[in-house]
């Protein structure tokens, strides 16, 4: 009984895992093709980057498979989202370089 017990769990924690990360990776997938991160705060991936790691260590050390799966996952789709915010934010930047660009001036001059 205790094997069919745990089989048990570990299905509804690879079922939990599961829809953690396709609803996390979704979200990143989206604010990638939307190519615009406006609203999203740096510090939220931040964050999630340190607690992931820790979480990550820690279940490597109680030998809880599911969490280091769905740890590690969520600490690359972190990394992946930060990069993302990176990126457009740089991209703004860019364009408001240009926009403020004097009228009449050339692109090469701006």
């Amino acid at each position: 009984m205790r094997i069919v017990e745990r089989m048990g769990s570990e299905a509804i924690g690879w079922f939990s895992s599961f829809v953690l990360v396709l609803t996390i990776g979704n979200q990143v997938y989206k604010q990638w093709k939307s190519g615009t991160s406006k609203g999203v705060s740096k510090w939220l991936f931040v964050g999630q980057i340190t607690a992931s790691t820790g979480f990550t260590f820690y279940s490597l050390l109680v030998r809880n498979w599911v969490f280091v799966v769905t740890n590690a996952l969520m600490l690359v789709s972190a990394l992946v989202g930060i990069v993302i915010v990176m990126k457009h934010r740089r991209a703004e930047r860019q364009c408001e370089g240009r926009s403020e660009a004097p009228t009449g001036a050339s692109p090469a001059r701006a």
